[in-house]
């Protein structure tokens, strides 16, 4: 099961939705082909579709700044630009940024004299953010193409590292964050968003391809980031939960998956939950 391969070409499909202006919705879609992959949804105002996750994690003057389909193809399942003081002057990285959204506000944040990187490896993301950006007449950021396992950017380059509901998508988690730790300056600041799980979560669900690009079965445990990040060279490590998950939550991702949601459901209620990482690089 190549899920780098599944990532890539599902983000990918999210990315055409905003192009073709049918939003890049994660509600409903029986099989890999249909589903959209994100973690849960992000659609128009008129859209019928309101996700646990995704839904109101940006206020109004944060999207009334930006581009409509830069808005439209935020997947994640958090708010990093609200997770650490970014200063005029710094450089920040995203890590899989998707179209865009969290680099623009970063930006405007560290300007004047910052820059914000925004790394992605789906060609079709990188289209959008960079039309986006356009759009938004932003001259402080630069879209990399690249993995966040081998990120494309010099040692003790950024002073910030943010990242929203992306790293539970790599199988290398240990490597996203060792990179993350090299490309910081000293006393750089590890701030992102991700879902985490408390307990054990069934195994049909860990198994579950569409799950996992849904950023739910790729999840690491709260004292697993915290020991991954301490092996990275991380200080200062906190995960604090922003929204748990209840039973009626999770049937929104399992409903529409070839497994007995009405069995499944129950057994992770309370279980997984978005929280705000952070960390930091010693000084």
């Amino acid at each position: 099961m190549d899920i780098k391969k599944i990532v890539k070409e599902k983000y990918g499909e999210a990315a055409l939705k905003v192009f073709s202006g049918s939003g890049a919705s994660c509600c409903g879609g029986s099989s890999p082909e249909s589903a959209s992959a994100c973690c849960g949804s992000s659609t128009s105002a008129s859209s019928q579709c309101t996700d646990p996750i995704t839904s109101g994690l940006y206020d109004e003057a944060q999207k009334g700044e930006l581009p409509e389909t830069a808005v439209l193809a935020s997947l994640g399942c958090g708010n990093p630009t609200a997770l650490t003081e970014l200063k005029p002057g710094e450089t920040v990285l995203d890590l899989g940024s998707g179209g865009g959204i969290d680099v623009f506000l970063s930006a405007k944040r560290v300007s004047p004299g910052g820059k914000a990187y925004g790394l992605d490896m789906t060609d079709e993301m990188l289209a959008l953010a960079r039309e986006n950006q356009k759009k938004a007449g932003i001259e402080n950021v630069e879209f990399l193409k690249g993995e966040i396992e081998n990120i494309p950017l010099p040692d003790h380059s950024v002073d910030v590292i943010i990242s929203n509901c992306v790293i539970n998508l790599s199988a290398d988690k240990d490597r996203v964050l060792k990179e993350a730790f090299r490309v910081l300056k000293k006393g750089g600041r590890f701030a992102v968003s991700d879902v985490v799980t408390r307990g054990k979560i069934p195994a049909d669900v860990k198994k579950s391809v569409l799950l996992w690009v849904g950023c739910v079965a790729g999840a690491l445990t709260d004292d697993e980031y915290r020991s991954k990040l301490a092996a990275a060279g991380f200080e200062d490590i906190d995960v604090e939960p922003t929204r748990i998950y209840r039973a009626e939550d999770a049937t929104s991702f399992l409903k529409d998956q070839d497994i007995d949601f009405a069995a499944i459901a129950p057994q992770v209620d309370g279980k997984f939950m978005s929280a705000f990482i952070r960390a930091r690089k010693p000084a």
